[in-house]
């Protein structure tokens, strides 16, 4: 039987290259070549690879307990993420639903949200989510994201979802007028909104501003709208604050949590919410009962990583190295200025740009072969069609990154 790789085109014949082990910012074959992982594996592994504290954490637990159903069960680990995580959160959030990954924490917040108002008596199930998004490979993820070559056969299955546009900069009143003009329309229909903070990722590290994420909050409240914030990606310091939404003066209903959870060591998720989301679920009838659940929930050995990254986290001031590489990224600005690259944007860990006169389809043809020349120079980087991103690791090292800017300017001069 033969691997089917995800988002891999086999009928390109693609290399694949097999990975022995790995520590800190590196991936290393078996024959000793090292692969600067420059996207930190999709995202996810915050502290570097094979963080030893995290590794101690999970091979101790292995020998207690592997996976228990939780559904009338608690084990310690689950209880000490909630704890630990509501160190980091504001006391709005009162209580914790786990799942496995980015794409279940959505679908669970969706759940949560149709369902609070179910559970009051109304039928508000409509959801609005913002052009360019992207929310999960899931059904209600990929009805929640834009419509897509990602979700293109599947078009006719997916929910109908409110689009509001990006709020690019200049143009954010559109879209808090966009979000008025469509609650003032269909109000009593809405459910929730969905949105990434700061930051969509998949359309193109697609940056905008946080009064966006205030007035769209005012917005909801005054229309009963649950609001929920996607962090998968932008929480645990990606955006230069342990999560996007401390850059704003609001306190989302929902927050999404994965990938950074575990410090990307092994799959974990987490859905906060306010005490009112819980309490239209809380009654002496089962049938209110929220109905959601996964086989791994909570995991055990998970949720030892979660608090093993999370102590390291209370121990040590992560978002100093997230600087430390902002302040990289800023130095490296000037080396763009005659390089076929428009549109240079940083926001705390992540530094991106867009290749000119080239179209930014997420299959485009400078994409495969920038993400080739890339892999080549022992580079992991995935252009996101014509854009170009960098989102490493905080533990890289100046020598790591000087590589990675060095065959970005290289690719730039001669791919083109």
């Amino acid at each position: 039987m033969e691997i089917w790789h995800p988002f891999t085109q086999h009928g390109l014949n693609e290399d694949i290259i097999e990975i022995e082990t790995s520590e800190k910012e590196f991936l290393i074959t078996k024959s000793g070549r090292k692969i600067i992982d420059g996207i930190s594996s999709w995202w996810v592994n915050t502290l570097g690879h094979k963080n030893p504290e995290i590794s101690t954490a999970i091979k101790k637990e292995a020998d207690k307990l592997h996976q228990i159903i939780f559904a009338g069960f608690v084990h310690e680990p689950s209880k000490s993420v909630a704890k630990n995580l509501g160190s980091f959160l504001p006391a709005d959030y009162t209580h914790i639903f786990f799942s496995d990954s980015g794409s279940t924490s959505v679908e669970v917040a969706l759940k949560m949200a149709v369902g609070y108002h179910y559970n009051h008596g109304s039928s508000r199930s409509k959801i609005v989510a913002m052009e360019h998004s992207y929310h999960g490979d899931t059904f209600g993820g990929m009805s929640s994201g834009a419509k897509s070559v990602f979700n293109a056969p599947y078009v006719n299955m997916l929910f109908d979802v409110e689009r509001i546009p990006y709020p690019k900069e200049g143009e954010e009143e559109e879209t808090i007028k966009a979000y008025k003009n469509l609650l003032k329309k269909e109000g009593d229909k809405i459910g929730a909104i969905i949105l990434e903070p700061l930051v969509l990722g998949s359309g193109g590290m697609l940056f905008y501003k946080p009064f966006v994420i205030e007035e769209l909050y005012k917005l909801s409240k005054e229309y009963g709208v649950i609001f929920a914030l996607d962090e998968v990606m932008t929480g645990f310091g990606r955006t230069g604050t342990m999560f996007a939404f401390n850059q704003t003066n609001i306190i989302p209903d929902i927050i999404c949590l994965s990938k950074g959870l575990t410090g990307g060591s092994i799959p974990l998720a987490a859905t906060v919410c306010k005490k009112e989301i819980y309490d239209a679920y809380l009654s002496n009838d089962k049938a209110k009962m929220f109905f959601h659940s996964s086989s791994y929930t909570a995991n055990p050995i998970a949720c030892a990583a979660a608090n093993a990254n999370l102590e390291i986290w209370k121990n040590n001031d992560i978002l100093a190295d997230v600087k430390r590489i902002n302040d990289f990224y800023k130095n490296q600005i000037p080396r763009f200025k005659n390089l076929p690259a428009k549109n240079v944007r940083i926001l705390g860990n992540i530094f991106a740009f867009d290749v000119q006169n080239e179209g930014n389809d997420y299959i485009s043809n400078i994409g495969i072969k920038l993400y080739g020349y890339y892999r080549n120079n022992d580079i992991l980087l995935r252009p996101l069609g014509n854009t170009v991103y960098v989102m490493p690791p905080y533990c890289i090292s100046e020598d790591s990154l000087n590589k990675i800017f060095n065959v970005i300017e290289k690719s730039l001069r001669e791919c083109l």
